[in-house]
């Protein structure tokens, strides 16, 4: 049985929490939230801790899940591996990509097993779109964005998240992953470009931001991602990857609004186009939110039972990361930024 701590009771902890207070291989033994208070009934049981060092000293796990803001992420995760646990960290990994080297070292010196919270690649839809385009081949130009029109407690939550992380880091990250794993290529340069368009957010922060990467297969990406009551609804949500040999898109489907959380990881459908022709691959019956956490937390557990070598999962999260850094130093700068010496 795996002793599992779990800090940061958001969305995303509170979904993992419900994982492993349902999984017959973990027990929780103990939850970290800053208020100290488990608003659901099904974790109201278990001991609460409002400081995680604390908690992690006096509960001593063999897991610890850190679901906590992203400028905490470097520090706990090191934290716990030095003291024994293995670690699930929420993307993005860290706030720098200095940072997120450092949790990779830590790992690797440890022993310890670190799962980054990259929910996407336990999505089937999603792997069988990364198998479609990488089957046709390269150089690819990748379109992808997700733009959130929030308002009322959604917009709270990303002024909340703007505090630390820009949207196309926080976002971000889970696109550029799907970029590296179809072309397998490193990135060059990146250019990015961005805008507040809220006063409510900290002048030195933007609410809306694209950015273009170049990969050395002469790959090339655009992404991009927008926050805030002002966003538009229309073509809010594009994934689209062209090769020389045809193109694999996302369907719209029924995502429902932009800041519908289950809609972000909804195919519906995938359309493969080839000068043959094209072909539509049905997805019905995709997992929910809770059922992709449940098979995060899930994966997180047989990594650890079954000794599952982690090395190209934590490159690839340092790869995207600093993609996405770049991008954000990008915009603030004015000017493009080069990889080449940033490369794993």
């Amino acid at each position: 049985m795996t002793r599992v701590l779990i800090a940061g009771l958001g969305n995303m902890g509170l979904s993992h929490a419900l994982a492993h207070h349902h999984h017959p291989g973990a027990k929780i033994v103990g939850l970290v939230n800053r208020s100290g208070l488990v608003e659901n009934d099904d974790l109201g049981g278990y001991p609460t801790f409002t400081d995680f060092h604390q908690a992690l000293q006096t509960t001593t796990p063999d897991l610890a899940v850190i679901a906590t803001y992203t400028d905490t992420h470097a520090d706990y995760a090191c934290a716990a591996m030095e003291a024994g646990a293995h670690v699930f960290v929420e993307k993005p990994l860290a706030m720098t990509v200095a940072d997120a080297n450092r949790v990779v070292e830590t790992a690797k010196t440890t022993n310890r097993k670190l799962v980054v919270g990259y929910i996407l690649r336990h999505h089937p839809s999603w792997t069988r779109l990364i198998k479609e385009a990488r089957a046709l081949g390269g150089p690819f130009v990748f379109r992808l964005n997700l733009n959130q029109q929030s308002s009322g407690a959604e917009w709270e939550v990303h002024k909340a998240l703007m505090q630390t992380t820009s949207p196309i880091v926080d976002c971000g990250v889970h696109y550029v992953d799907v970029m590296c794993q179809i072309t397998d290529a490193l990135p060059v340069r990146v250019h990015g470009m961005g805008l507040r368009l809220s006063d409510e957010i900290a002048p030195d922060m933007y609410n809306y931001g694209q950015f273009q990467v170049v990969f050395d297969d002469g790959s090339v990406g655009w992404y991009e991602a927008g926050w805030g009551p002002m966003m538009s609804e229309t073509a809010f949500f594009v994934k689209d990857i062209v090769s020389p040999n045809g193109a694999v898109s996302i369907t719209e489907g029924n995502k429902g609004a932009s800041a519908d959380i289950d809609g972000h990881t909804k195919v519906g459908g995938i359309l493969v186009h080839t000068p043959k022709g094209d072909r539509t691959i049905e997805m019905p019956d995709e997992p929910g939110h809770q059922d992709l956490c449940n098979a995060e937390q899930d994966f997180m557990l047989r990594a650890i039972a079954e000794d599952i070598d982690l090395s190209r999962h934590m490159q690839d999260a340092v790869q995207s990361l600093a993609i996405c850094l770049a991008a954000d130093e990008s915009i603030r700068s004015g000017q493009p930024v080069s990889l080449k010496e940033a490369r794993p």
